[in-house]
């Protein structure tokens, strides 16, 4: 395990909005993001009041090489998960939320029906509330993709997460091409709704393959686009290849805007759905 350099170092959580959250959250027995994935930002999201809340339980049936989140065989899913949500955010005040989930390549529909079943019950309890979905690839299904667009949704984000050439180490059983299908299937089936990816670096790539990435979401008419350095959980995961400086996230930030995206949020502590309220409203803090 690496030492981080200076720009990488967070403050540890804390603060009355930050426990409050916590607190809430295993009173509801719900799961997130924030933690499983061990988010540097977990302080300051906690301390604002917001979260990313984590669908379908908290073990993935996939097992990528750079992903802190449990992974091996799913327990029953939580009949009650989508009214707990709901419930949690209208307590919480959010005029933002992020649906997210683990990947559950067990179920037929690959989990859709219980994200529409989330977006529906928050709609029904707080309907200002703008609602981000982060969605898996459901193995290209069509009908699963089709069941959350139909939910309406404000956002539909799916992250590609590494350059093309990394897939067969880092996520053997996703595809690149999969995820850049489904991206283009969202845009062409609801050009309204605005599709967001988000990548990570550091874990190998070039500086060219990054560029390809990138043109690559465009040519799938991605709108917004999010750009981290990877941070390596544990010692039995993906080391880290590369530091990028700060300098070298505005360049790529440049980059990105210079293609056309609307929206791009680039530097060593982003993540998919940090600052995810100003693509939409910058009002929203």
């Amino acid at each position: 395990m690496r030492r981080h350099p200076d720009w990488l170092k967070v403050r540890i959580g804390g603060g009355e909005n930050y426990s409050k959250v916590k607190t809430l959250l295993r009173s509801a027995k719900l799961h997130t993001i924030c933690e499983e994935a061990r988010c540097p930002n977990i302080a300051e999201c906690f301390g604002n009041g917001t979260a990313v809340f984590l669908l379908l339980g908290d073990t993935c049936t996939r097992h990528c090489g750079y992903c802190h989140v449990t992974h091996g065989t799913p327990t029953v899913l939580n009949p009650t998960e989508p009214e707990d949500i709901a419930a949690s955010v209208q307590t919480l005040g959010l005029k933002y939320v992020v649906l997210t989930s683990v990947t559950r390549d067990d179920l037929p529909d690959g989990g859709a029906g219980v994200f529409s079943q989330t977006i529906h019950a928050i709609r029904r309890t707080t309907p200002e509330t703008l609602i981000e979905v982060l969605i898996p690839d459901f193995k290209g299904d069509e009908a699963s993709l089709q069941t959350v667009i139909d939910a309406a949704p404000d956002v539909m984000n799916h992250n590609i997460e590494v350059v093309e050439d990394l897939f067969p180490h880092l996520r053997p059983q996703g595809s690149y091409q999969r995820s850049l299908q489904l991206l283009s299937m969202i845009k062409n089936k609801t050009p309204s709704i605005p599709t967001k990816s988000g990548l990570m670096v550091g874990l190998g790539e070039s500086a060219e393959q990054i560029l390809r990435t990138l043109r690559d979401l465009r040519k799938a008419q991605v709108d917004f686009l999010t750009i981290g350095q990877y941070l390596q959980p544990t010692a039995s995961h993906a080391p880290i290849q590369k530091y990028y400086t700060p300098l070298e996230f505005l360049q790529m930030k440049e980059s990105a805007v210079q293609l056309g995206f609307t929206h791009v949020e680039s530097g060593p502590l982003v993540r998919s759905s940090y600052h995810a309220q100003h693509a939409l409203h910058k009002d929203l803090v």
